[in-house]
């Protein structure tokens, strides 16, 4: 399934792409009342996505139309997740990224963190911080974990992925690269845009062969695929794991690949600036897009 945060009058209901429309399931609960059925993702995320089979049942019996079904283009899109304990990480974690960079291939996972003030939608507009003069992007798949992970195997890693979403993990270089630690580059206000799917983890075969894309002004500026991940999503999670508890609804960025301003020569690094319009993709997960103001 493909969930999603619907935003109106300020709260988050949740919603299931369904049939090329969007079900806004808290209208639906008024007219077809369903004990079984949650109008938030929170709700789904606890006890490792236990009513993923009732929402889809549910959504099955509504039939193919009704004032509950909505058009993509009439949504405003929250975050997918708007309030996980944690948001993790991985930086350098692509090959031909590193490659760019002029950068060596980390011998273990390079984490760093983003917290709940960066998260935003697709679809709202992001203003450049006033201490910033290098803002970058980087199209990321995001991993949601979907049950306590606590020293798992990798061969058991990806049974406690929930799903999948995209990121754009923003970064204000200047302000990255001041001193050794990353985390004032990275989790500014609105830096982590994300969503606006969340696609559930049985309809992703392989998270490592999916394409990954960004494009400004719809100029392609990344284009590779997960395969290129120095550490995979199932390493990642194990290695995370082994050195704290991972919790339902945390949240993994897992890097991004080359194409990236900073991987430019220094004359040649064009940085975002007003009136850009970002979209970051990913195969079979979908695009989150924003203006930058």
């Amino acid at each position: 399934m493909k969930l999603c945060n619907i935003e109106r009058n300020g709260v988050l209901q949740l919603g299931v792409y369904h049939n090329d429309k969007i079900v806004d399931l808290s209208r639906a609960v008024k007219q077809h009342a369903n004990a079984n059925i949650p109008t938030s993702i929170s709700e789904c995320i606890g006890d490792s996505g236990k009513y993923l089979p009732h929402i889809k049942e549910y959504i099955h019996s509504l039939g193919d139309s009704g004032p509950y079904y909505l058009n993509e283009e009439d949504c405003l899109f929250g975050p997918v997740l708007s309030n996980p304990e944690k948001i993790i990480c991985v930086g350098l974690n692509y090959r031909r990224h590193a490659d760019e960079t002029g950068a060596a291939y980390p011998e273990v996972p390079i984490l760093f963190n983003k917290f709940n003030n960066s998260l935003t939608g697709h679809g709202h507009d992001i203003a450049i911080p006033p201490m910033t003069e290098e803002l970058d992007y980087e199209v990321e798949l995001a991993i949601v974990i979907g049950k306590t992970a606590t020293r798992v195997s990798e061969d058991e890693a990806l049974d406690y992925v929930l799903g999948y979403t995209t990121a754009n993990d923003l970064s204000a270089r200047d302000l990255q690269m001041k001193t050794s630690q990353w985390l004032l580059g990275k989790t500014c206000d609105d830096f982590c845009p994300i969503g606006p799917y969340l696609v559930t983890a049985d309809e992703i075969n392989d998270p490592q062969n999916l394409s990954l894309q960004t494009e400004v002004n719809g100029e392609t500026r990344q284009e590779s695929n997960t395969s290129d991940m120095i550490f995979s999503c199932k390493q990642i999670i194990s290695y995370i794991s082994h050195h704290f508890t991972l919790k339902p609804g945390d949240v993994i960025l897992t890097g991004t690949p080359e194409g990236v301003v900073l991987g430019l020569p220094k004359d040649a690094r064009v940085y975002l600036k007003s009136g850009d319009s970002v979209s970051v993709s990913i195969e079979k997960i979908g695009t989150c897009t924003n203006k930058i103001i």
